[in-house]
């Protein structure tokens, strides 16, 4: 599915393409986090790494080995440690039961995608575990700050509900909030922010 090629030489290029500190909607709402976290689309390390900080054992999963180099080269600089894994996540298979939050920043997947790996997520969750999401909106199309030009991989509130639909949300909305995550995302943009608990 990913176009592994693609990422390993966006992320071959100096600098860190969505900078090194982690996404702000993370960062606010990092108290609801347990681990053992899973970190999607890990990338270049910034999400994992401030996960790590907060004394959290994290696993950052992204399809570009050379995006989870810089993401290890990014830990150690900031003396935490974090465990990677290079994975193309159309076919990933998460651990049942193992994790006791899955992070999903900026993860955007095409629906046939989502509708084999949701259910894994779920699944792989502990009693009480959380997803933390957020995603470029549907309406985030007309925008030039940042995601898919495919509508199928953005997000909304009513994909959410129907894709997750074991978990009891939280916190469910959508929002225009101003994005500054390097040169990859930054200015005005719509996105869905989701947090929820698996119950039992």
């Amino acid at each position: 599915m990913y176009d592994t090629d693609f990422w390993n030489e966006r992320y071959a290029k100096d600098g860190y393409l969505y900078g090194r500190e982690a996404n702000s909607f993370l960062q606010d709402n990092a108290g609801y986090l347990c681990g053992p976290v899973l970190s999607l689309s890990e990338g270049e390390g910034r999400n994992a790494v401030f996960i790590a900080s907060l004394g959290l054992r994290v696993l950052g999963v992204d399809c570009s080995e050379v995006g989870l180099e810089k993401a290890r080269s990014l830990a150690t600089t900031r003396g935490v440690s974090i465990e990677t894994e290079v994975a193309d996540l159309a076919q990933y298979d998460p651990p049942a039961d193992s994790f006791g939050s899955v992070v999903s920043i900026s993860a955007h997947l095409p629906s046939s995608i989502r509708n084999r790996l949701y259910p894994l997520i779920e699944k792989s969750l502990t009693a009480g575990g959380i997803v933390l999401l957020e995603a470029y909106s549907e309406k985030q199309l007309g925008n030039n700050t940042g995601g898919p030009k495919d509508i199928d991989m953005l997000m909304s509130i009513e994909k959410l509900r129907h894709e997750f639909p074991s978990l009891k949300p939280i916190l469910i909305r959508e929002v225009e909030r101003e994005v500054s995550e390097g040169e990859g995302h930054t200015g005005l943009a719509s996105v869905v922010q989701y947090i929820a608990r698996k119950e039992g």
